[in-house]
Parts: structure tokens; sequence; C-alpha cells
């Protein structure tokens, strides 16, 4: 809808107009001066109405808004958050359980190596007894790692630097046991990146026949991200395929700290604690169901939204 609006300048009132042709020029020459400004006015829209909550949501005490403050979500996380604590509690007392295990085999007595090489897959950190030769011309590498004492990152005993310590390999190496044909695998121990080679460290190379302890280890799953093997290093403990290449039966000791010799491996290389971090775990999901379940109770039992 348009509107014609005329405006007269303020000081047309005070022009005296004389008669005669001279009086009409002039005053048709100021009216010729009035602006007209054309306006569009637009209807107002009137507001909805507000929502009133009925009389049974009134009773239950439930309020409504813009949106509705009962969200399914603010319902279910309290209780979905609860329910993950509680299971990192069972998680962990599981693990504390696995690692008491774990320390309770490693200091067994030691017992002579099974007749039947797979009576080991049920032994893993038990400690067996094993004598033999080694067969130090099909020697592998694991590694990198730093060289562990009783499970912690330490220098062994001042045998090497600190900054050696950081750096260094796992030297495996083939062992034909005495009296039988069966060839097994011994982690001899670690031995920093400078002495990777064999030739560096020939008083390390024992020969004829050696007597010595290890713990039993099995089949180590591929970490995620971790390469695959290329060459004689390997970066994870991957016993079939190390078995594969030396011709030797799918079974994997860690020689104990007693192996230990100068300037060669330093034995003692098994790491018997796991992560426990289901602590915190329990933590964070129980302060999450606490938070939520306040939240909850504001904007749905009392009614109020943020």
């Amino acid at each position: 809808m348009s509107k014609v609006v005329h405006f007269a300048p303020s000081w047309i009132s005070g022009v005296r107009v004389n008669g005669g042709l001279t009086g009409q020029r002039n005053f048709g020459t100021l009216w010729s001066s009035i602006r007209t400004i054309h306006t569009r006015t637009k209807p107002r829209i009137p507001q909805p109405p507000k929502i009133r909550p009925s009389q049974s949501e009134q009773n239950k005490g439930v309020t409504r808004s813009d949106g509705d403050s009962s969200f399914p979500s603010v319902q279910l996380i309290p209780a979905t958050t609860f329910g993950l604590g509680c299971w990192q509690v069972y998680r962990k007392q599981w693990k504390e359980d696995l690692i008491r295990e774990m320390e309770r085999k490693i200091h067994m007595e030691p017992v002579p190596i099974p007749e039947n090489l797979s009576e080991l897959n049920a032994m893993e950190y038990e400690t067996v007894k094993v004598r033999g030769e080694f067969l130090h011309d099909q020697e592998l590498h694991l590694g990198p790692r730093a060289c562990i004492v009783h499970g912690d990152s330490h220098t062994t005993g001042g045998l090497f630097s600190q900054r050696e310590a950081s750096i260094g390999f796992l030297v495996i190496t083939p062992f034909k046991l005495e009296g039988r044909d069966d060839k097994i695998l011994v982690n001899r121990g670690w031995v920093p990146k400078r002495l990777l080679d064999p030739a560096t460290r020939p008083e390390g190379q024992v020969k004829g026949t050696v007597e010595l302890e290890g713990v039993v280890r099995v089949q180590e799953n591929r970490p995620q991200f971790t390469p695959q093997q290329r060459g004689a290093i390997f970066m994870y403990r991957d016993v079939d395929r190390m078995a594969n290449l030396c011709g030797t039966e799918p079974y994997y000791i860690d020689a104990k700290a007693s192996s230990t010799v100068p300037m060669g491996p330093v034995g003692g290389q098994t790491r018997v604690t796991l992560r426990n971090e289901h602590l915190s775990y329990i933590v964070t999901w129980f302060s999450l169901s606490g938070f939520t379940t306040w939240l909850w109770f504001r904007q749905v039992v009392r009614g109020k939204s943020f």
C-alpha cells in the first residue's frame, strides 16, 4: 500500500503574495519547490500466540520453551557414562590380576624345557632351562629398543653410557638344543647401535655348549602403524617369521640377566609391566555421569533451562 506525503518549506508561510500575475507567478514558483515523497507502509504481522503447557504437563513438572528441555540424550548420557565407569572398574581389577599372575609366573622356579615344545604355548612368562649351542651365523635383530633392567629403562651397571642405553637392538640368535634336533630362538639381550655388527663384539659371541635360563614368550601381534619387517631387523616380536627365516621351531625365550657377557648382549630384557590407566578412565566416566545427572535434574525435574 502506497501513500503520498506533501512537504512544503517552512518559509512558505511567511511569503506575502500580491495580487495579479506577478503574485501568481511567484506563488507557482514557490509551489514547484514543494517535494513529494512516496513512502510504503507494510502491514504489521501479529505475534503468534504463546503456547501454554497443558494441565498434565504442569502436574508432571515439565515445561516447554522454544525447544523441548527433556532431550533423550540428557536422560541417556548419565546412565551410559555410569555404566562405562562400572565397566572400567571391572577392567581395572582384571588388569591388576593379570599383572599379579605375570609376576607370579616370572618368579617361579625354572623348569627344564619340555620334550614337547608345543607345551611352551601355555607357559608364557615362566622360566625354563635350556642347554645347547648358539648359531651365531644366523643372528637377527629386534628394535630399536631402550636397555631395560627389571622392567625399567636404565643403564646396566655402567657397561654403557646413558646416551647409548637409549637406542639399541635386541640380539635374537637360533639355539640348538643339546641331544635333540630341535632349534629355538633365544633373545640374548640388548646391544647399543654401535655394536650391532657381531664383528664389533667378538667377546660376546659365546662358542660351545652353554646352559642358560630364559623366560618363555609367544607371538606378538603387529602394533598399529608398524611397517612390515624387511631384512634381518624386526620391528616387533614376529616369532613365526623369525622361525621361518632361520629354520627353527616357532618358540622364543628371553635370556635372563645372568647370561650377560662383557661388551655383549645385556640379558634380562623382559618387560613384565602392563599399562594400567583404568583409574583415570573411572574418574572420567563417573565425573561425566555426575555432571550430566545434575543437568538432567536441573532441566527436566526443576524445569530450568540454560
